[in-house]
């Protein structure tokens, strides 16, 4: 069944979509015109062919990572049906809506933070959620979430963000090469003149490289939940876990991967859009009808085997930070 033909609001998904879709390829396409440009003040039309070459490989790197390999640097364990039953119907529900070739597969992290992600591609995928978020969501929300993480690989945004990711470091490698050695070759084979406008370009690139790829981050996650609603039919149901996770979580994950992020003057920076705005974006999508995905706004009750909430955070100071 396709899940874009479910009733919500028609007028404000179709443009949603077509606003979120343009958005991501102008900042894909800006981010390999930046690399290109880069490229090419620093080595000419040699240095975009290269260029071209290693995004190709770095992205067909990026896609063959097993999403095992990712979830062992986060500690996390398969969850068994035993242990979380519903999740798992919800999951056969929600892939069967999706149209996925195969059944993403329930990871359990052991931290409080409040998070999940999903990993993979279609035919190999997974979504790691965390202890807190079990224990904090209703069974209505985590639908949501788990709705919200399968549009992400039903959509390929992971092959999306890989790409994005691959063009931001390579731009940012390649002016710095050109600082260091493309610039020093050009003053000396220009008669003594500074290429000043190439160095302003070249200190210049990395940074707008970074806030393409923020921007095209915030478009896909946008765009995931505006299909995760129409996974479920219940764009509130995701609405009111995001503001759960808002209130309780107090963007801590946010802080850690972006430094600032909270802060409300560098909106730029930030990798997934402000709350409110998703909030607001979800909430335009109700039309009164009955949720197609329907579970009770009642607390998950997990398994005896899982394993137990960990600690609170704690201060090593031998190891530097703040640690789990």
């Amino acid at each position: 069944m396709n899940f874009r033909s479910q009733p919500l609001n028609s007028e404000a998904q179709s443009a949603h979509q077509w606003y979120n879709t343009v958005h991501t390829w102008l900042m894909v396409a800006g981010s390999a015109l930046l690399m290109g440009l880069i490229a090419y003040s620093a080595f000419g039309a040699t240095g975009v062919a290269w260029a071209t070459i290693l995004t190709a490989f770095g992205l067909w790197q990026a896609v063959r990572v097993s999403p095992r390999m990712v979830l062992k640097l986060y500690k996390a364990r398969a969850l068994t049906s035993e242990e979380v039953p519903q999740l798992h119907q919800l999951m056969r529900e929600l892939t069967k809506r999706a149209d996925l070739p195969a059944v993403p597969q329930l990871y359990y992290v052991p931290s409080q933070m409040m998070n999940a992600f999903a990993v993979g591609q279609l035919n190999d995928s997974a979504i790691a959620v965390t202890d807190g978020l079990i224990r904090n969501l209703t069974l209505r929300q985590l639908a949501g979430v788990l709705a919200h993480e399968i549009s992400h690989i039903r959509n390929e945004d992971l092959t999306v963000m890989a790409l994005g990711d691959v063009l931001s470091r390579l731009t940012g490698t390649l002016a710095t090469v050109g600082l260091l050695f493309g610039i020093p070759v050009a003053f000396m084979t220009n008669g003594g003149v500074v290429p000043w406008v190439t160095i302003a370009v070249l200190v210049a690139a990395p940074t707008v490289g970074g806030l393409l790829q923020l921007a095209l981050s915030r478009t896909r996650e946008y765009d995931a939940d505006l299909d995760a609603a129409g996974l479920t039919g219940d764009p509130e149901g995701l609405a009111t876990a995001l503001q759960t996770l808002e209130q309780k979580q107090g963007g801590m994950w946010e802080r850690l991967v972006l430094p600032g992020s909270r802060s409300p003057q560098p909106s730029l920076l930030r990798s997934h859009p402000k709350t409110p705005d998703r909030v607001r974006r979800l909430l335009s999508l109700r039309t009164g009808t009955p949720p197609v995905i329907v579970r009770p706004d009642e607390p998950l009750r997990p398994g005896p085997s899982i394993v137990p909430p960990v600690r609170r955070p704690r201060i090593n100071v031998g190891r530097m930070g703040l640690w789990y």
